[in-house]
């Protein structure tokens, strides 16, 4: 299976930009998509299915243009989870889950750290997560938790860690806490098979960030340690531009 995951930062702009020629072009079984900014009646979904995917589900905020999550699947999913469960996260569109036989793969858009309430938000989140993962992972152990984590783990995943460490998103307490969702039981799919610096997946839309490789790694493919000797791939698709942030792609068998 073929999996990826795009924070498009906004799904009609980037259906604009050829979102949807490139969907077919690299046409994984599923893709996650964070940061919608849409309900399904805004977006001509059509287009969707017509590229292939006419089973699609939608998990948009309660405030318009604002977060939203959602999944584009060539099959019918056995069971399609929306939310956790947990309301405040759940208001702003943060979770979707597909299950595939013994497989579950969720797109999960964390929240981003932009000020000091928002920070605490998304402390609160992360601690919520983790619980609710672990909870999860009881009744489906092969879970596959993809999407914009809003972290950069070590010192390799961002361009200037020195004067980034005062900045969420590299935070001593963000960093901590990823490195502990890993250590609960998942794999970082990409670094697994990737260890080389210079491998980002979101870049400013300031001053040329793009052209200059100035980026941070900020999307992920956490794949739950079970799933490990089906792993078989996992990289990230740099030349898509359709957003700030670029795809990635994993494949497990």
């Amino acid at each position: 299976m073929k999996i990826a995951s795009y924070n498009v930062n906004g799904i009609r702009a980037a259906m604009n930009k050829g979102f949807v020629d490139w969907l077919q072009a690299v046409s994984p079984d599923i893709i996650c998509l964070q940061e919608t900014k849409a309900m399904e009646e805004q977006v001509d979904t059509q287009l969707f299915e017509e590229a292939g995917y006419p089973y699609h589900y939608w998990f948009s905020a309660q405030k318009k243009g604002y977060s939203g999550v959602a999944l584009l699947c060539k099959k019918q999913p056995d069971h399609v989870e929306f939310g956790t469960g947990i309301d405040y996260m759940d208001f702003e569109g943060r979770n979707i889950r597909a299950d595939y036989g013994d497989l579950s793969i969720m797109s999960m858009y964390l929240p981003s750290g932009t000020n000091l309430a928002r920070l605490d938000h998304k402390l609160m989140y992360m601690a919520d997560f983790q619980k609710y993962a672990d909870e999860l992972r009881k009744e489906r152990p092969n879970l596959i938790v993809l999407g914009d984590y809003n972290i950069c783990h070590e010192a390799i995943d961002i361009h200037d860690p020195v004067r980034n460490k005062n900045v969420s998103g590299f935070l001593p307490v963000e960093r901590e806490w990823i490195g502990s969702f890993m250590d609960s039981g998942f794999i970082d799919s990409f670094r697994h098979f990737n260890k080389e610096p210079d491998n980002y997946t979101w870049w400013s839309y300031r001053a040329n960030a793009r052209a200059n490789n100035k980026g941070w790694r900020l999307d992920y493919g956490m794949v739950a340690e079970p799933l490990k000797d089906r792993l078989k791939r996992s990289v990230i698709l740099s030349e898509a531009k359709h957003s700030d942030h670029c795809p990635i792609l994993l494949e497990v068998d």
